[in-house]
């Protein structure tokens, strides 16, 4: 390096600390791939989001890395550079990766009164005042659920029907003919 200077801390120069941050931070991204639920699970209710803790650490030192081997500006300079980079690739990050992420995760969830309405195939007959199944699809995937005939009638397996009404998890359908 042709600086007359290099800028200590703890007796290591400052690039390589940002070299080191940056390894780590790197390692504990990927530990957080891997273990992230149960991190979670601890830090329910907590406002900081450790992904976005984590990859404001990597981005900073990535920039102080680059910008230490790369130009001539005081250290603290880059330091805050480094600073401003990583918060605006932080908040780019949480808008439009982790907040659509965490909505698209909300739209797989149906509820009870959701399926009011929608379209269903008996897959265990339904018995006169008895319980079958019936089997719900949707963009999202496939649910099934016990069934009740709305009207205390047998339904076929394999009849499409309608959900009329929803009581304590049990689907109350009629038997749906398409004219």
């Amino acid at each position: 390096m042709d600086r007359v200077h290099v800028m200590e801390l703890f007796g290591f120069p400052i690039h390589t600390i940002y070299l080191f941050t940056l390894v780590f931070s790197g390692i504990l991204i990927i530990l957080y791939v891997f273990f992230g639920d149960i991190a979670d699970g601890i830090a329910e209710g907590s406002f900081l989001n450790p992904v976005l803790i984590l990859a404001f650490i990597t981005f900073l030192s990535a920039a102080g890395y680059i910008f230490e081997m790369t130009t001539s500006l005081n250290s603290v300079v880059i330091l805050l550079i480094g600073a401003g980079i990583a918060g605006l690739l932080d908040i780019m990050l949480n808008i439009f990766v982790l907040i659509p992420l965490s909505t698209a995760e909300e739209s797989l969830v149906y509820t009870d009164e959701s399926l009011r309405g929608r379209l269903g195939t008996v897959l265990i007959p339904i018995p006169e005042n008895g319980f079958g199944e019936v089997l719900i699809e949707n963009i999202s995937g496939r649910i099934s659920k016990p069934a009740l005939s709305y009207e205390n009638t047998f339904i076929a397996e394999g009849s499409n029907v309608l959900i009329v009404e929803v009581e304590n998890g049990v689907i109350k359908v009629i038997d749906y003919k398409e004219l």
